[in-house]
């Protein structure tokens, strides 16, 4: 794997590459470069190497860093560290993993390299002018949420997620390591952002997602509960208007 580190502080661009190291040793940083115009003198090399990742600061010495993707149009992953919040709407609207405030915590490192691996295919082109992530191609489904963390903003990718919850007037998104975010949507207009094939509205307060579901038990009076990983905080019915059309789901 391949990174390259946009930063304009040098002992920051030190340390980062240390922790990048911690994380795999194996990992190649192929420069650290300070400015907008060196990184694009950088790319506009004939034998340039294109990077798997990116690691950018926002401010740099001349110039803001979202100039180098609207410039190069560049389709390669990008992890943002910056000591600034503000601009972090702006990130998620490029090709954007994570937006880590600085300084930068070595955990928080870890979970957006593991972010990255999961929705980036592990074989990269080679070819500087090839796009890189399919993954990332325009759908008629949304494919990431953004949630807040404390004072820290993530992506979270669709696939990532187990289920959504309407929880004491809260609508919640809770991925597949037990984790919960809450959402500006109601599960009205998530059922219209998400892949149908992938996910189904079980009751008024829960939907969830097709590799979550561990198994489906059939119960006296017409019940049927579903058993999902992880365990939700509140146990998965289907209503009974929705079994007939879950099973046809369960069943494409």
């Amino acid at each position: 794997m391949k990174v390259l580190i946009i930063e304009d502080e040098g002992q920051t661009a030190e340390r980062l590459e240390n922790l990048i190291h911690r994380y795999d040793k194996t990992i190649r940083v192929l420069d650290k470069i300070a400015s907008v115009e060196k990184t694009l003198a950088y790319f506009a090399k004939q034998n340039a190497e294109l990077p798997d990742l990116i690691f950018m600061d926002i401010h740099l010495e001349d110039d803001l860093g979202f100039r180098i993707l609207e410039e190069l149009k560049l389709t390669v992953p990008v992890i943002f560290t910056t000591a600034f919040n503000e601009y972090a709407l702006r990130a998620f609207k490029t090709f954007s993993i994570d937006y880590l405030l600085k300084p930068i915590d070595y955990q928080e490192l870890s979970e957006a390299i593991d972010k990255f691996k999961t929705i980036v295919k592990p074989t990269l082109p080679e070819n500087r002018f090839a796009r890189l992530l399919e993954n990332y191609k325009e759908s008629a489904y949304k494919e990431r949420f953004m949630v807040t963390a404390g004072t820290r903003l993530q992506s979270i990718a669709v696939a990532q997620v187990a289920y959504f919850s309407y929880e004491r007037k809260t609508t919640l998104l809770n991925t597949t390591d037990g984790k919960f975010y809450s959402l500006d949507y109601s599960l009205d207009k998530l059922v219209e952002l998400l892949d149908p094939n992938r996910f189904f509205r079980v009751n008024r307060s829960q939907v969830i997602s097709l590799h979550s579901i561990r198994s489906v038990n059939q119960h006296p009076m017409g019940k049927m509960v579903v058993e999902i990983e992880p365990t939700p905080r509140v146990e998965v019915t289907v209503s009974l208007d929705r079994i007939a059309a879950f099973k046809d789901w369960l069943g494409k």
